[in-house]
């Protein structure tokens, strides 16, 4: 019996979407204002789920305080009030579009798990677009 449990968090950071080989007229012509050359920012909302077996034992799945600690060591600490593109070494030749940001979060954190855990990473960039990762 498989069996999910999520915890939510939040972080905000400031990103220009660009490809450095590209004009600014190209630029602007795929990303539009997102690639304003200074930058723009976002409220991203985080929800990570682990899907595992629960332990007969404890009655959890995982305790959740693990996961809180890990967000916060790999996601928060890293990218909160940061420029994605000038202060996360991920993003020196990476855009940082929210499926490359979800797919960060995924590989920085699915080391840090017991590997029986599949990991799901839904980002939210605004609160109508987000995305979601569960690995290759």
């Amino acid at each position: 019996m498989k069996i999910t449990v999520n915890r939510r968090a939040h972080f905000n950071a400031a990103h220009r979407l660009y490809r450095k080989e590209w004009d600014d007229e190209t630029n602007e012509a795929i990303f539009g204002k997102c690639s304003n050359p200074h930058y723009h920012g976002h409220n991203y909302d985080l929800i990570v789920g682990i899907t595992g077996e629960i332990d007969r034992e404890t009655g959890y799945l995982i305790d959740l305080k693990i996961v809180k600690d890990l967000i916060k060591s790999e996601v928060e600490n890293a990218f909160d009030h940061k420029n994605l593109n000038l202060e996360v070494p991920e993003f020196k030749d990476l855009n940082p579009t929210a499926e490359n940001i979800a797919v960060v979060i995924y590989n920085k954190m699915k080391p840090m798990l017991d590997p029986k855990f599949d990991l799901t990473i839904t980002l939210y960039e605004t609160p109508r677009n987000f995305v979601i990762y569960k690995g290759e």
